[in-house]
């Protein structure tokens, strides 16, 4: 068995904390922009957000998502006994397109914002995949 920290599950835990970090991001922006008296309220009335909460808010719900699939692709590869050199890689790219796509999305960037994310979702797919085949 694969160690730990050489394993796609440490690429898991990492995109986990990723996502940890986006949430804190949004959260930061939501108070700057409505309060945090807001932001730890009920929000009963939607508050005036800058586009930059907008954005970073759906980066945050997008990350969900694509973790989804990406936590699927990592289960299925270590209980397959798939693991390999190239299921490996294919977890650091999901792992460095997640943080790339970050500011991709909260400065708009277009339509390197679309790329990255098909990058990303691309080696989910491959990991997949090589557990299947």
């Amino acid at each position: 068995m694969t160690p730990w920290w050489r394993s796609e599950r440490l690429r898991l835990a990492l995109a986990a904390l990723l996502q940890l970090g986006q949430i804190c991001l949004a959260a930061a922006s939501m108070n700057r922009d409505a309060g945090a008296s807001y932001n730890i309220g009920p929000r009963d009335i939607e508050a005036t957000l800058s586009p930059l909460t907008g954005r970073l808010r759906r980066a945050v719900a997008n990350h969900f998502e694509a973790l989804c699939f990406f936590t699927i692709a990592v289960v299925v590869v270590t209980l397959s006994g798939s693991v390999s050199a190239l299921t490996a890689g294919c977890a650091w790219v999901y792992l460095a397109a997640r943080f790339l796509y970050v500011p991709a999305y909260a400065l708009g960037w277009t339509p390197w914002r679309t790329g990255i994310f098909g990058i990303g979702l691309t080696a989910t797919l491959v990991m997949i995949l090589t557990a299947l085949f």
